[in-house]
């Protein structure tokens, strides 16, 4: 049997608050909903298992937020398809062949949200210097915005400039070839001077953009009421509002939706996924009148990470590395805990939805539990390291995926114990090196390969490199991967990269994620992407 360890008493007490809040809800779903909603309103009700903790672009670092500043601000630019870079903000924008300077045609009909902090006019057009000044501020050192990186060290002194009111030139200190992807992540959402002026410290509860809908009431902690703007510079959205809840029991969330108290929901429950999927992760026939699930590639990649700075333990030698992939049988892993939803890696880090970026995909790790064996046996795992228990660091979400690999690891000879983590001491630990084997995920910021292999350049700190991998060659092709224009070379490049990941096994590659993304069959025009966000421009629905 596996030893499991609870690592904090926290885990005990979310169990009862979550039978608590059970008994509570359940009461209520026999109620009426959404009793503050007008009737006959076009209405999108959607659930986050985590709170909403902030309405500021710049701290855009949590799905829960990132949605809903999705929703009420917009970026230069953002992703149609899976890697296709378009004109939002922008009508134009062009590069120079050097790569170093980007040139943006600011549309000329957007305005910001109706709000106080503009006085008597309570809005104004968006010029080139708000993009600027939202540039600037994220690169504030007082601000102390998780999301600086984007920006820091990239522009030249001097490097954002408004030609005119319209026209904004930025440019780089040197060439970096997913720029303009940097650009449509949400840390970089145009805000107005005049409200973080206006609202100082309470900025992050009083937003102001230019997106689709605006703030109509937070309860934070509770829920988050958005209306729609009337005067998105897209059109008027087709639906009235937006209410996002705050439950944290997933189960509880998928009872809601089954109930009709919920419209959509993104990602699965693996207990309660029995009762929603077949075997094959179909939607069971049973609920197909009232619900729908649809699923694309999520750029997601989950893995065991493994701490490269310590020499005493058996996990510095490549082969038990590689070993540790060989032994795990992912197509059953994700038929028995995931019905199916996602790919088995089989590849490198960058995930396969990346592939029209790659020169083509590298071939990776399959289940050979004989070549495992061999390897495990060539490593000295039983010789010089005295079978060395190998301690796996997760959280409670992840148990099923990490006991399973356990399991495998186990009958192929190796001692292992699994522990148990608040998500936050999981978290510290990877950054200060304190464990040695841990459950981690990659969510891409941006649709490029460099993304997922900027986990493991050199020079970069923890986060993102939590392995501590250092090695100079893919360093060097990193660096040129990085800079070059040439798209073919690129992605030859990348291709290389993703390579030595394989073959240097840093990580132990589990699967490429994708979205399960249940809703019922009064939505329409639902527009699904690779980054998991929830499109809201033309999604409609019946009326209530």
């Amino acid at each position: 049997m596996i030893p499991i360890r609870l690592n904090s008493s926290t885990l005990f007490r979310r169990a009862i608050q979550s039978k608590v809040t059970l008994i509570l809800l359940l009461i209520g779903l026999n109620s009426c909903s959404d009793q503050n909603l007008e009737t006959g309103a076009r209405v999108l009700r959607y659930n986050h298992t985590n709170p909403i903790t902030t309405l500021d672009p710049a701290f855009a670092k949590s799905q829960n937020s990132i949605w809903a500043i999705h929703h009420i601000y917009s970026t230069l630019l953002n992703f149609d398809t899976l890697t296709q870079i378009n004109n939002n903000l922008t009508l134009q924008h062009r590069v120079s062949e050097d790569g170093l300077v980007y040139t943006f045609q600011l549309r000329d009909s957007v305005y910001f949200h109706a709000d106080s902090c503009f006085g008597s006019d309570l809005t104004r057009k968006l010029v080139a210097d708000d993009i600027i000044y939202s540039y600037s501020r994220l690169l504030d050192s007082d601000v102390q915005s998780p999301g600086s990186w984007i920006l820091k060290d990239r522009l030249a002194d001097n490097g954002m400039v408004a030609l005119d009111s319209l026209t904004l030139q930025l440019t780089l200190r040197e060439p970096f070839a997913p720029f303009l992807g940097l650009l449509a992540t949400k840390y970089c959402s145009i805000i107005p001077h005049e409200a973080v002026e206006y609202y100082g410290q309470a900025f992050r509860s009083h937003p102001v953009g230019t997106g689709p809908f605006q703030l109509k009431r937070w309860i934070e902690g509770e829920v988050l009421y958005l209306k729609a703007n009337e005067n998105y510079f897209k059109g008027r959205p087709q639906l009235d509002a937006i209410k996002a809840s705050y439950i944290t029991d997933k189960k509880i969330a998928f009872l809601s939706l089954l109930h009709g108290d919920l419209d959509y929901i993104s990602g699965l429950e693996s207990t309660f996924s029995q009762k929603l999927l077949t075997p094959d992760g179909k939607l069971l026939a049973e609920h197909q009148d009232e619900l729908s699930l649809v699923s694309v590639p999520y750029l997601n990649t989950e893995y065991i990470g493994i701490r490269m700075t310590n020499p005493e333990s058996v996990l510095s030698e490549k082969k038990f590395r590689q070993a540790l992939n060989f032994a795990i049988d992912r197509e059953v892993m994700l038929k028995i805990l995931r019905n199916k939803i996602g790919y088995p890696a089989h590849h490198g880090i960058v995930h396969p939805g990346l592939k029209s970026m790659m020169s083509h995909l590298p071939k990776g790790y399959t289940y050979q539990p004989n070549k495992a064996k061999l390897l495990l046996d060539q490593s000295g795992y039983n010789t010089a390291y005295q079978s060395e228990e190998i301690v796996i660091s997760t959280n409670a979400d992840y148990l099923d995926i990490i006991t399973f690999v356990a399991r495998q690891w186990e009958a192929l000879g190796i001692k292992v114990k699994i522990d148990v983590m608040e998500s936050s001491l999981l978290r510290q630990g990877m950054r200060n090196e304190s464990i040695d084997c841990f459950r981690a995920s990659w969510i891409a910021d941006y649709p490029d390969p460099e993304n997922f292999l900027s986990l493991f350049y050199g020079d970069n700190p923890a986060p993102p490199n939590y392995t501590r991998f250092n090695n100079e060659d893919f360093d060097v092709l990193y660096q040129q991967a990085s800079s070059t224009t040439d798209i073919s070379k690129r992605k030859q490049l990348y291709f290389q990269l993703d390579s030595i990941i394989i073959e240097e096994a840093p990580v132990v590659f589990l699967f490429y994620d994708a979205t399960a993304i249940f809703h019922r069959n009064s939505l329409a025009k639902i527009r699904l992407n690779a980054l998991n966000l929830l499109e809201v421009e033309e999604m409609t629905r019946r009326k209530f």
